[in-house]
């Protein structure tokens, strides 16, 4: 009865992309994973659309805090029409706002109702979002340039960085191996396309209802910069978070007004002396308790007068918009790793245009990284004949597939 049921809820993902089919069969082996194993499924589909909606709604003269709400909003849509039978209530919705990041732009734009900023012909978008069901996250960052055709010169360079090095890091982070060698190895993927890694940006390890685990991939050491050696373990769940520049790779705060995404610290507690900051403060322990949000969700007269308070004594942490040097082009590639028993396993991204960079990948070492496996997939099997000496099954490495594409540059699925 069990696998009935089972194949009842599963059989319609079955008729998705390779890679979640892929996933799909190697997640129902690992039931152990996560209980009930169809919230990761949930949870995988509902990224990946919320993603594509907002590409299809990435056009010349679109308006970039229209593009945000309408992913958000579909997120919680799609969030809130599961899980209405239960007696339990099942907290879900979005984990990260929708955020478009463009050209120079680094990271975090996800402006007010009021902002006029819109999209333009040839502009480099990073597109960043998350979605979570009961706790259980799945981000994404997808970088694409609003063109016809194939993407060239720096541009190209820029995308194929964070995207190799994504690929490196996938086969990078898995049971057994150190958060340190992730970090050596991105920088020289970036160095191969004369790219820098941007500094400042962590992957952090994933857990219910945690979008910052303790346990962090670094993106650039540095003395200013450290963090606790740290070995993957079976059943993590990690982020991984690579974003690369044409430029110095050092990120600037030009204006504090334009941050808009917060998250409550749950470990600190303050006695607000302003009205409207202990108005918006309540507004925000009853709306976002855990996960990140968007002042956009606030009213927004209130939460300019009473955000700044709860930042400046540590109740929240902001997430500020992040610039290079104008001219300067900028790449963010985010995807969700499971730790498997057998291997890592990608559940988030989404295809590139197609790039045509300026550099290739001949440096040996990288190309040794690219062809590691992702998984140990197991032979043999069921009941074993009498008389047989080896109890082991055989095993071989089983890669994720990477497209051949012209660029250079290992693509995602």
């Amino acid at each position: 009865m069990m696998k009935e049921k089972r194949r009842s809820w599963i059989s319609p993902l079955l008729k998705s992309s390779p890679n979640t089919r892929a996933l799909l069969r190697s997640l129902t082996k690992d039931t152990c994973f996560w209980s009930p194993v169809r919230t990761v499924y949930e949870i995988i589909l509902k990224c990946a659309e919320a993603l594509q909606l907002v590409l299809s709604e990435c056009k010349p003269k679109g308006k970039i805090v229209d593009i945000c709400e309408k992913g958000d909003s579909f997120i919680r849509d799609q969030a809130g029409n599961m899980y209405k039978n239960v007696k339990k209530k099942i907290e879900r919705g979005v984990a990260f706002p929708t955020c478009i990041s463009v050209n120079n732009t680094i990271c975090h734009f996800s402006p007010l109702a009021s902002d006029e900023s819109v999209l333009e012909e040839g502009d480099l978008l990073k597109i960043d979002m998350g979605c979570h069901i009961d706790g259980f996250i799945a981000v994404v960052a997808h970088t694409h340039v609003l063109q016809e055709g194939p993407v060239t010169g720096r541009a190209a360079d820029v995308i194929a960085a964070a995207n190799t090095a994504a690929e490196v890091a996938l086969r990078l982070v898995r049971p057994g191996r150190k958060n340190k060698d992730v970090t050596d190895a991105i920088q020289k993927v970036a160095a191969a396309y004369d790219c820098k890694i941007v500094e400042g940006v962590l992957s952090h390890q994933l857990k219910q209802f945690v979008i910052d685990g303790n346990k962090v991939v670094l993106s650039v050491s540095n003395p200013e910069t450290r963090v606790d050696d740290a070995e993957f373990e079976e059943n993590e769940v990690y982020a991984i978070d690579i974003v690369t520049s044409t430029g110095d790779g050092k990120p600037k705060l030009l204006d504090e007004k334009q941050t808009t995404v917060y998250k409550r610290a749950v470990d600190k507690n303050y006695h607000l002396k302003m009205k409207a900051s202990r108005f918006i403060f309540s507004e925000i322990s009853q709306k976002f308790p855990i996960m990140p949000f968007t002042a956009r969700a606030l009213e927004e007269k209130r939460a300019r007068l009473g955000l700044l308070e709860c930042v400046n004594h540590d109740l929240l942490q902001p997430y500020p918009v992040l610039h290079e040097k104008p001219g300067d082009y900028v790449a963010h590639v985010k995807f969700t790793v499971l730790l498997m028993p057998n291997g890592s396993d990608r559940i988030t991204s989404h295809p590139l245009q197609e790039l045509q960079p300026t550099k290739t990948i001949e440096d040996p070492e990288i190309k040794a990284w690219l062809t590691l496996a992702t998984k140990t997939k197991k032979k043999g099997g069921g009941k074993k004949k009498k008389g047989k000496k080896s109890d082991k099954a055989d095993e071989s490495v089983e890669a994720e597939p990477m497209d051949a594409t012209p660029n250079g540059a290992a693509s995602q699925e």
